[in-house]
């Protein structure tokens, strides 16, 4: 473990923080945490935490001794000094005199002595950081120490690894009661630079925070140095077919089976978007002939059941060809998944006090020999965080089985922290916008129309995918949205095949397809060259087709319905001179949308139009208006807005439509206008 302390940038840091107002204390202590939380191997997302005990002014301008410690759920890899509120240490210490403490009390009484009622609420284990006496400590779940404890006789291998430079504490849930153990256990060995608890973590202290930080690398390091030692080969690879099907293929069948019937008669679905990882550490893991073993064995520290429950599923290798087969298999293993964790919850819920409400039985976590892992979250962010952890376990499970034998907490540990009031608040409370859990493809999505759909989707919380011909300009899109960006000529059956292929192996699959690119070709029918009309029936029709047949393609292996959402245009119901080639493929694709809610609504799937006209930022550029306002005498705002309202239709509002369809479960086969009023071009 590398030591990343640098004299300069600490002192960096104290001069930074202090021209903020912040003291020497804070400012070295927020430095030093986010050393720790930089390195995934001993931080993971909000995992961990610190604290230093110093003294500010209260709101009297009285000079207290607060005790500064990580706010729960911040990153130690980005936290600045709000991330570390400040608690009069006073009146934690005084707690250690009681014999027991509800854990609601406990963050209750914490939240009384903030200096700062506004402040976050400081962690679960503030009180293990007020009962310990060192100045700065630092707590991390470190990889290396994991392994070395994570194994049937992890407490003695603990300490022949420290030889008294750390003491060991057996495990016990975090609270009131480990702080309290740890404090005796620290009495005990008052020359020891940290505690180990067993099969959770690791703190170390010190009088400065180079010192605290020092300690951590290197007691990190001698359990690094331990797992180096006589370490065995493991994993020996199990039996798998000759070739494996790819994650594009596999994603939407997991995916769909994943999803959570909300209303059965509605056909509505709580979704969940995925992340695929497929390393040569996580394929070592998942294709070894024991993955039933070990993979099933529990978490590698408590709260990491939050992210990914104790255990993930594990599916059979998926066959090219036979994903019919793979498919029925695999709604088995989750019918299995979901009445073992059924049963999970019904053999440790009686004993809970208050008793807990049965959280979903669906796995965040799915394993897939010959490929790689699935991870599930309600959003792409919480999917990589889950695959982030999975990837810790594996590299932690590696290791264990390396010198050992991997050993989680008992399973009714594991059910007291999986249903911890404390750490569920981690995962927060927000609700979910309208299109949370969905994923949402738009082509021609680089500029005008598609660009301000896909924000329009992502602004009710679709996880979006732009596909442009120009890559540049899709990636520009996807890089704001926080989506994906594919480079696509939707002319080209084979990209179009492969862009949603990229979707299904980025978040799972599809839901929502705005099938949105196009291009206006001009010219009198009986003359217009017959290069240029199949030009134009390329584009405006058999590309929308291409990508139609796609998205059904997905959808039905997926099970739960979709929205295909068509950009018609009002030259499909209203011809205007010279507009041939764009109206007659325009007007086949509004028969095409008809044509897939005749043969796709049993299938859940809707497909809907938008007909708008006279939008700047769409096909009609600021060429094209100047060009038709002047032939009309007409300025260009007149123009623009020529129409019963005498408003400017915006690219904005051509993507509320599509939305506005995308929400609209219970209709298919329609076409929405908007075009500000305009009765040629009213359907009849």
């Amino acid at each position: 473990m590398k030591n990343l302390w640098s004299k300069a940038d600490a002192e960096g840091a104290v001069v930074r923080y202090g021209e903020k107002g912040v003291n020497r204390d804070l400012a070295l202590r927020v430095y030093t945490t986010r050393l720790l939380g930089g390195v995934p191997q001993l931080v993971l997302h909000g995992g961990g935490n610190t604290s230093v005990k110093t003294r500010m002014k209260d709101t009297l301008g009285e000079d207290v001794e607060v005790l500064c410690v990580k706010g729960s759920g911040w990153d130690m890899g980005a936290i600045e000094p709000p991330g570390l509120p400040a608690v009069r240490l006073e009146p934690l210490r005084k707690l250690y005199k009681l014999d027991a403490l509800t854990d609601e009390d406990m963050v209750n009484f914490q939240r009384l002595n903030l200096l700062d009622s506004s402040a976050p609420n400081p962690s679960v284990e503030t009180v293990f950081h007020a009962f310990l006496p060192h100045k700065f400590i630092d707590h991390t779940h470190a990889n290396a120490v994991l392994a070395v404890s994570d194994q049937p006789d992890g407490e003695k291998i603990l300490r022949e690894v420290y030889d008294g430079r750390a003491a060991i504490v057996p495990y016990v849930m975090p609270g009131f009661a480990l702080a309290k153990m740890a404090s005796e256990a620290q009495k005990k060995a008052p020359k020891a630079e940290g505690l180990v608890l067993h099969k959770h973590g690791i703190f170390t202290w010190g009088e400065s925070a180079e010192e605290a930080y020092t300690r951590m690398i290197e007691l990190v390091t001698l359990a690094e140095q331990r797992l180096a030692r006589g370490r065995r080969n493991v994993f020996a690879p199990g039996a798998l077919p000759g070739k494996v099907a790819s994650a594009a293929e596999v994603a939407p069948v997991l995916r769909g089976l994943a999803a959570l019937p909300e209303d059965a008669a509605d056909g509505t679905y709580k979704r969940f978007v995925f992340e695929f990882r497929s390393t040569p550490a996580v394929l070592n893991f998942v294709n070894g002939a024991e993955v039933a073993r070990y993979s099933q064995a529990g978490v590698i520290t408590p709260d990491h059941v939050i992210r990914t429950k104790a255990k993930p599923l594990l599916v059979p290798a998926p066959e090219p060809g036979k994903l019919a087969d793979f498919a029925t298999a695999a709604k088995a293993a989750f019918a299995a998944f979901a009445a073992e964790y059924k049963a999970y919850f019904e053999r440790h819920n009686p004993r809970a006090v208050p008793k807990k409400k049965m959280l979903d039985a669906v796995p965040r976590v799915i394993l897939v020999p010959g490929l790689g892992l699935f991870a599930l979250g309600k959003s792409s962010k919480d999917a990589k965080i889950a695959a982030d952890v999975a990837e810790n376990a594996v590299a932690t499970i590696t290791d264990a089985e390396a010198i050992g034998r991997f050993e989680s907490i008992p399973e009714a540990d594991i059910f007291d922290v999986e249903y911890w009031s404390l750490e569920q608040a981690k995962l927060g409370k927000e609700a979910e916008k309208p299109l949370a859990r969905q994923v949402a493809l738009v082509t021609g999505g680089g500029s005008g129309i598609g660009a301000a759909t896909a924000a329009a989707f992502a602004a009710q919380g679709a996880e979006v995918v732009v596909v442009d011909r120009d890559g540049a300009a899709a990636a520009a899109v996807a890089k704001k949205l926080g989506g994906i960006a594919v480079a696509c000529d939707v002319t080209k059956a084979d990209q179009v095949r492969a862009a949603f292929d990229q979707a299904a192996t980025a978040f799972g699959g599809v839901d929502i397809v705005v099938s949105n690119a196009g291009a206006a070709w001009q010219g009198r029918i009986g003359e217009v060259d017959d290069k240029l009309l199949r030009e134009s029936f390329e584009l405006n029709f058999f590309a929308h087709q291409a990508v139609a047949q796609n998205a059904v393609r997905v959808m039905k292996a997926q099970g739960t319905g979709g929205a295909l959402l068509f950009n018609v245009s009002k030259q499909a119901v209203n011809p205007g001179p010279d507009f041939g080639p764009y109206g007659l493929p325009k007007a086949t694709t509004l028969f095409l949308l008809r044509q897939y809610a005749v043969d796709y609504g049993k299938d859940g799937i809707r497909s809907n139009g938008v007909n708008a006209d006279r939008v700047r930022t769409g096909l009609l550029t600021d060429d094209m208006i100047a060009s038709r306002s002047k032939a009309r005498g007409l300025s260009e705002r007149d123009y623009m807005g020529g129409n019963l309202l005498g408003r400017e239709v915006k690219a904005s509002d051509v993507a509320q439509a599509f939305v506005a369809l995308a929400l609209a479960n219970k209709t298919t086969g329609a076409l929405l206008t908007v075009d500000g009023g305009n009765i040629a071009a009213a359907l009849r």
